[in-house]
């Protein structure tokens, strides 16, 4: 009697790990993320842009939704310069570690 162990091998399409199995979905990942807040960012800095262009025309934009437009710009940036300051800062940590 033999105590041999049967060999099993394990294909790419029988795994879970995405991106190895064909048609697999992924799940949008962090740089996803990021990509998504910086379109959104420059989103509403094209419509700062328009609404201050729109009323310096005189094309009947008023002063205020072009101040909003502004504003909600400006605090947009803001934030996205906040989350991209921790990551550098979780960045520097990490590279700190000593192992």
């Amino acid at each position: 009697m033999s105590n041999s162990i049967p060999s099993v091998r394990i294909l790419p399409t029988e795994t879970n790990a995405p991106g190895l199995r064909p048609g697999a979905e992924e799940k949008p990942g962090f740089v996803d993320a990021l990509e998504n807040a910086i379109s959104a960012v420059e989103k509403l800095q094209g419509q700062a842009d328009s609404k201050v262009s729109q009323l310096l025309a005189g094309n009947g934009t008023d002063v205020h939704s072009a101040m909003i437009a502004v504003e909600k710009a400006d605090l947009s940036f803001q934030l996205m310069m906040q989350v991209r300051n921790k990551i550098v800062q979780a960045y520097r940590d990490i590279a700190n570690m000593q192992f």
